[in-house]
């Protein structure tokens, strides 16, 4: 990959003394052919470990740019990067989440920091999981004035995070406060790995009280708001109800990244429920194995598509039991629906 300097021609001087214009934060990034930066001051800060200055970050592009200069990279499109150019949206982002003076906070990706100093700033203590080596290097060296931040250089869908989470809160748990029994999750992650991050988070909510992600939009969509009787209504919507009360919270526009993506954004705040508070099914295991395979065969009948786990008949006389036809499609059951339907099937 080279190693060759993205170039800030394209854009206007800045004054050291001068917050760049918000205008400049929705700027369709360009890579030039070189770069010419002499003389430029660099727009980078960071929060002090005593320091909560509540000013606007000055992340952008211009800083952007500069920061990845400084250990000669370039956005990887295998490891999905896009970063946030708009101060705003990582603002909203930590409002979402409530982060306030005290809080834990996992970020997944931290990029260059951008949204890892909004959350500083909050008086959150952060844990990121980065797995570009060179980006956690380039975050580590921005936030090394600070004793409430630590980085992991591994890959996220890879890691131990319940054990990292399980020990950090271990160590700052309060007796007088039993909401910091829970982290929170507060990222602007991979759009390539989304779904898979979802699935390993929202399963821990007793590590976690809320996980606010920035998603690609139609992802953000499908998870939050797909209907009975679609084709979009899929097994992840089942498992994230199951699991958690999500909320649809705002559109991102893709002018609000580097590089810009091909498709807008959308933040989604997952509100984790506890274990007590899931559906009663008799082993969780054994109920998303039989979503999944109801919906396997597409428009099949769930009389075909579980057959494996009891006869057709058996299937038929279930689902009249809670109140379903015979004919019964996956598509047209809710999560309750699956959840009475599990506890019957298992029983036969």
């Amino acid at each position: 990959m080279s190693s060759r300097p993205l170039s800030l021609q394209s854009l206007p001087p800045i004054s050291p003394t001068t917050t760049p214009p918000r205008s400049q934060t929705t700027l369709k990034p360009t890579l030039p052919a070189h770069n010419s930066t002499a003389g430029t001051p660099l727009y980078i800060s960071c929060a002090t470990n005593g320091s909560r200055s509540r000013n606007r970050s000055p992340d952008d592009y211009r800083s952007t740019l500069q920061a990845l200069n400084s250990k000669g990279r370039v956005p990887r499109k295998s490891l999905g990067q896009h970063y946030m150019l708009n101060s705003d949206i990582n603002e909203q982002l930590a409002s979402a989440a409530h982060v306030e003076e005290g809080d834990v906070v996992l970020e997944i990706g931290p990029g260059t920091g951008s949204l890892t100093n909004v959350l500083l700033n909050a008086g959150a203590f952060v844990l990121a999981i980065e797995k570009d080596p060179y980006m956690a290097s380039l975050v580590s060296e921005r936030f090394a004035s600070t004793e409430r931040f630590k980085v992991l250089k591994e890959d996220f869908v890879k890691c131990h995070i319940h054990s990292h989470m399980t020990l950090l809160l271990g160590n700052k748990k309060s007796l007088d406060d039993p909401m910091s029994r829970y982290a929170k999750v507060v990222s602007n992650i991979p759009f390539n790995i989304s779904t898979e991050v979802v699935k390993l988070l929202l399963p821990m909510g007793d590590i976690f009280s809320e996980v606010v992600l920035l998603l690609q939009e139609e992802t953000a969509v499908r998870l939050v708001q797909s209907s009975l009787r679609t084709s979009e209504y899929r097994p992840i919507n089942i498992f994230v109800n199951f699991y958690s009360e999500p909320e649809y919270k705002f559109k991102v526009p893709r002018t609000n990244f580097f590089p810009q993506p091909n498709v807008d954004a959308a933040v989604v705040v997952f509100k984790l429920k506890q274990a007590a508070d899931y559906p009663r099914v008799s082993s969780t295991k054994s109920f998303f194995s039989m979503v999944n395979s109801a919906f396997n065969g597409k428009r099949k009948m769930l009389r075909k598509s579980l057959q494996h786990i009891c006869t057709s008949i058996e299937i038929e006389e279930a689902l009249g039991s809670v109140g379903l036809p015979a004919t019964s499609r996956p598509e047209e059951l809710t999560m309750d629906d699956f959840v009475k339907l599990h506890n019957l099937i298992v029983k036969i």
